[in-house]
């Protein structure tokens, strides 16, 4: 029992370092949270795929990506395509003059919004560097009984984050009320994709 308790704290301090960082996954969900669109299925999705993906490194699936360069290339090449897309759309909507209204016919729908998400999820090499490569070489360091007390604490940490960054994203809704602070936030959104994407590009071009 000594053991578990900083097995389990140091999954979860390892996986909140690494998810708090600001990133494209994260800028969506803080945008649907102020939306209030599907928020509890989008939190759970990303919590969930976390989830997984820690306990296939831990698993030994970070060492059979590492052995596969190809593979990697395509998802490179597949996430900086997507990211410029999409910040290409966040451009266009900061450009929108209106203020966002938040009605039926406004939003998308729930099978729309988690395959947005599982491209922000799935389509980002540094989701596999942080969870699968990273999380997976210090949880398979841990004794073989007590690695799945390594993945809870660090899915512990993701379900936490997510939950705060989507829900608590409403106490912002006051603020979003003025078409101004949308076309900023739509602005900070697609200058971190383009920026997500240009570095995914240097890194193929390096």
């Amino acid at each position: 029992m000594t053991n578990i308790l900083p097995i389990f704290l140091t999954g979860f301090a390892m996986s909140a370092a690494l998810i708090m960082a600001i990133g494209a996954q994260n800028m969506f969900v803080l945008r649907q949270g102020l939306k209030r669109e599907h928020v509890g299925s989008i939190v759970l999705f990303c919590a969930g795929a976390d989830a997984l993906l820690i306990a296939a490194g831990v698993g030994g699936v970070g060492a059979l990506l590492g052995a596969m360069p190809q593979w990697t290339m395509a998802l490179t090449i597949g996430g900086a395509l997507f990211l410029g897309w999409y910040a290409i759309k966040a451009f266009a909507r900061m450009m929108t003059p209106e203020a966002m209204a938040v009605t039926a016919q406004d939003g998308v729908s729930l099978g729309r919004a988690l395959t947005t998400t599982a491209a922000f999820t799935f389509l980002n090499p540094h989701v596999y560097l942080d969870t699968v490569l990273l999380m997976g070489a210090a949880g398979s360091a841990q004794a073989p009984a007590l690695r799945p007390v390594f993945v809870a604490g660090a899915a512990s940490a993701s379900i936490l984050w997510f939950v705060g960054l989507g829900y608590g994203a409403r106490v912002l809704t006051p603020l979003f009320a003025r078409p101004a602070a949308w076309r900023v936030l739509d602005g900070i959104v697609g200058v971190t994709m383009l920026t997500l994407a240009v570095t995914l590009v240097g890194r193929l071009a390096a």
